[in-house]
């Protein structure tokens, strides 16, 4: 820890000798490299979501049939998130809740102290009482998540990413907000293969402040990976 420090210390103090010019071409080197990685993962991106949406299409036509004979309209969720640099967007979902979810979630929480509890802590309940049977499917498989790669091609999200959050979960970021607002969102991330079901919301923000400092096209290729692991093999992580 020492060494490290040292050298990171040593690192400011030789960047502050340079003259103005030369510092400015580090910081366009850096920012160039930046902006190539950001291309390159903005390419993936789309190349992933086009292959999905092409592969999974007669789900997604099978699911919107059975929505519309289990429950009508609307089949697509939409809900408002906050996405890159505090923009919000509509997050797109197959509707899984009821469509008087409003007002079940609403009559829940004036009569229930543990789920007002579970829902300040978690901004989620375990047992939602909104959610339709087929909609529980849907959760269970992350089928609900199919319209997300249309958000992914508008450029709103990313494959890989932190949850985009809604507009009341930013104070619980506290001074790490800029950590999300700084990235995409994405369809998955690390607090998706970490136990997702299993973890405090004060872990999901470490994970995506973790995701901030290290993200790298590597990193979002094990994410991948391991994505397909939890969805095949382990239910609690997604």
């Amino acid at each position: 820890m020492r060494s490290a420090k040292y050298i990171h210390t040593w690192g400011i103090f030789m960047l502050s000798t340079l003259d103005s010019a030369t510092r400015e071409s580090v910081h366009s080197h850096a920012s160039h490299r930046r902006g190539t990685g950001e291309s390159i993962k903005r390419s993936l991106d789309v190349s992933i979501a086009l292959l999905s949406l092409l592969f999974l299409f007669p789900a997604f036509a099978i699911i919107c049939i059975l929505l519309l004979v289990h429950d009508g309209w609307p089949l697509i969720y939409r809900h408002k998130r906050v996405g890159r640099d505090g923009k919000t967007f509509d997050c797109l979902k197959f509707r899984t809740m009821r469509r008087d979810a409003d007002k079940v979630l609403h009559d829940l929480l004036s009569t229930s102290e543990a789920a007002r509890g579970e829902w300040s802590t978690q901004h989620k309940l375990r047992r939602d009482p909104r959610i339709h049977r087929l909609g529980r499917f849907l959760r269970m498989t992350s089928l609900d998540e199919i319209p997300q790669f249309i958000n992914v091609l508008r450029g709103e999200m990313s494959i890989v990413g932190p949850r985009p959050i809604v507009e009341d979960e930013i104070p619980r970021y506290g001074d790490r907000i800029h950590c999300y607002l700084s990235m995409t969102p994405g369809i998955t991330g690390l607090w998706q293969v970490s136990g997702r079901s299993d973890t405090s919301y004060d872990y999901r923000v470490d994970l995506d402040a973790e995701y901030h400092r290290t993200r790298s096209l590597n990193l979002d290729l094990r994410i991948m990976w391991r994505t397909v692991g939890v969805l095949l093999f382990d239910r609690n992580g997604c």
